[in-house]
């Protein structure tokens, strides 16, 4: 079965696959035939199992990673024909009764299908074009497709494009944008951010991306010198501690874990920030504080509280944004590649009044006998809006 799973790889990773029929049983048993074709579901790409009954058929769609194994044990139990299309061949797969394997190859007969159940997205950055940054950091070829394993990165560096677009206009009139990301990690973002902003929209800005780690740090920095990113830099440093800019106009933390978060938060509303996308990593600080006798069917299921945790903390982050003034708005992201929070705070500075805000903030504490991180850290600036 070794050679159907290297000829089944080389498919799935090059993504040509039309249809694959697997039929002629041993044996009788519930279903006679099995049909496998690509579908595209929410933009990612699935694959869907046909299974012919004799008096129904049944669908079941799985993960590209799972697609393989599924269908080598189809082979392995009851099956000794598979006859597979794709966009370079035909090969017809078929095994003996000793299991001893015979693949064919012929030219192709069929076309590509349009992936029915979603329409082709229009992306910010489009597929099928070469883009400079997205090449150099390993997402697409030169010639612009997107690599099958970097495909979720792709879509979520244009939802995140998409997230900066709708508030960008708080920014166009300043003569020089700038922008810190907090833990920028590999940068992906970043890059995105800066390409946008420059290339995109022309710009003037100033982004720095702050890590702890050195080898990230050199790595990146090489990169935007060969990307010719002049206004792109990216230094060592931690949140709390960073203090090489006095104005800052646009705050990005995507992947602060803890209080590190609201380590950032507390820095943008110092620097008085236009612009603040933070996707928080891991919320604990709370978990040990919140109760509510009322809640105990939830708090006393340890997981149902750590969930209940993560969402008490991000609102009462989006509380504390409004007190000081900030329009705040929680969306769904797309997952990180650490972690499956996929949550986003967008928050624009504006001029809206804080007592309503203020006064849910303190029933809100009252109910669940906290006191968060954050409110302790903006000290002052925060007390003497939500004292009564």
């Amino acid at each position: 079965m070794e050679n159907i799973r290297n000829l089944f790889n080389q498919i799935i990773q090059e993504e040509s696959l039309i249809e694959c029929i697997i039929s002629n049983v041993r044996k009788k048993e519930d279903y006679n035939k099995v049909n496998i074709r690509p579908v595209l579901l929410k933009e990612k790409i699935m694959y869907q199992f046909i299974y012919h009954y004799d008096k129904k058929v049944v669908h079941e769609n799985v993960e590209k990673n799972q697609m393989i194994e599924k269908m080598i044990s189809l082979f392995e139990t009851n099956f000794k024909q598979g006859q597979i299309y794709t966009k370079e061949a035909d090969y017809q797969i078929l095994i003996s009764k000793k299991f001893k394997v015979k693949i064919l190859k012929k030219s192709p007969t069929k076309k590509p299908k349009n992936l029915s159940h979603n329409r082709k997205k229009n992306y910010m950055i489009p597929e099928n074009t070469p883009n400079p940054f997205l090449y150099r950091l390993g997402v697409m070829n030169e010639k612009g497709k997107v690599f099958a394993q970097k495909y979720d990165k792709f879509r979520q560096i244009n939802r995140f494009l998409e997230m900066v677009r709708d508030v960008v206009d708080n920014l166009k009139k300043k003569e020089k944008v700038t922008v810190i990301d907090f833990g920028c990690g590999k940068s992906y973002l970043t890059f995105a951010l800066y390409y946008y902003f420059v290339d995109i929209l022309n710009m003037n800005v100033d982004i720095i991306g702050l890590d702890l780690k050195e080898d990230v740090v050199m790595h990146c920095n090489e990169i935007a010198k060969d990307l010719k990113y002049e206004n792109l830099k990216f230094m060592m440093g931690d949140i709390a501690h960073f203090n090489q800019k006095d104005q800052v106009d646009m705050v990005v933390t995507l992947h602060a874990c803890d209080t590190a978060t609201d380590a950032a938060l507390v820095k943008a509303i110092e620097w008085n920030a236009d612009i603040i996308l933070s996707v928080p990593c891991c919320q604990h600080e709370l978990l040990d504080q919140i109760h509510n006798s009322l809640m105990i069917p939830m708090e006393k299921h340890g997981i149902i509280k750590e969930r209940m945790s993560a969402l008490i903390t991000d609102s009462i982050r989006a509380n504390i944004l409004e007190i000081m003034g900030y329009d705040t708005q929680i969306l769904e992201f797309i997952d990180m590649e650490h972690t499956p929070k996929n949550l986003l705070i967008r928050s624009v500075k504006g001029n809206r009044s804080y007592e309503q805000a203020a006064k849910e903030y303190r029933s809100f504490k009252k109910f669940w006998g906290i006191t968060p991180y954050f409110e302790k850290e903006l000290g002052e600036k925060l007390q003497k809006r939500i004292t009564e």
